[in-house]
């Protein structure tokens, strides 16, 4: 009995540091899904590319920004490398190649499988793989990146413990309870860490968005990242 007690308190410390070292390693937002939206460009046409004149644009709507991260991978002229719907307009088709592109800055979102994250017109988020990914005219919110980081409640099989591969992350996953969960690492991350971390909140399926570019503004917890230069951006408004 009594080692089974130290085994126990062992394990238990275990987990406890590693639930510590993720607090201390990644800010994290869970979401409404039904609050979520897809952002772009102004009313005029012009790219927001960061998150801070999405900011000043959502003011001007007589709005607050609550939350806003990058939404996935894009061209140099702020085009979604693959698939974006806007309030169920397809933007950018799915895109399902198998290779990059000669020149491509943006490996990551070939490594398959990789996947989409949508929401539909009744507020219910998914993650899925691109090659079980369905169009329908029920598709509100869409962004499409890669690599999936947990398919089916598996990590990546490609993501290695103790990868030196290491650079910030952001990523989301889709909790048991229907919310959205959004997470990206203060510090240097390997893949194989990052995905552990939405493996262990109960996401069945989780993707990755975007690596060292990666920002995210998050008020409430005193993380106000405004710059940056991206595609699509996730956003929390009211």
């Amino acid at each position: 009995m009594h080692l089974i007690s130290y085994l126990l308190v062992f394990l238990l410390c275990i987990s406890w540091t590693t639930s510590h070292w993720y607090e201390e390693s990644l800010i994290t937002y869970t979401a409404d899904p039904a609050k979520i939206q897809l952002f772009w460009k102004d009313n005029e046409g012009q790219y927001l590319r960061s998150i801070g004149r999405l900011e000043s644009w959502i003011t001007s709507q007589k709005k607050k920004l609550i939350f806003a991260t990058n939404g996935g991978m894009y061209e140099s002229d702020g085009t979604p490398v693959g698939l974006f719907i806007q309030n169920s307009k397809v933007v950018k088709p799915l895109n399902q190649k198998e290779v990059l592109k000669n020149g491509s800055a943006i490996p990551n979102f070939y490594l398959k499988p990789n996947g989409v994250f949508y929401i539909d017109k009744a507020g219910k988020a998914f993650v899925t793989e691109t090659s079980k990914f369905i169009l329908s005219k029920q598709i509100q919110w869409a962004t499409q990146s890669g690599p999936m980081l947990v398919t089916n409640g598996a990590i990546h099989p490609v993501f290695q413990k103790g990868s030196p591969n290491q650079v910030i992350r952001s990523g989301v996953g889709i909790l048991p309870n229907g919310k959205v969960l959004f997470a990206i690492s203060r510090t240097p991350m390997n893949f194989y860490d990052f995905a552990l971390y939405f493996q262990q909140q109960g996401c069945a399926n989780a993707l990755f968005l975007d690596g060292f570019v990666s920002r995210m503004y998050l008020p409430e917890k005193g993380v106000r990242q405004t710059d940056g230069n991206f595609g699509v951006i996730v956003g929390v408004a009211e």
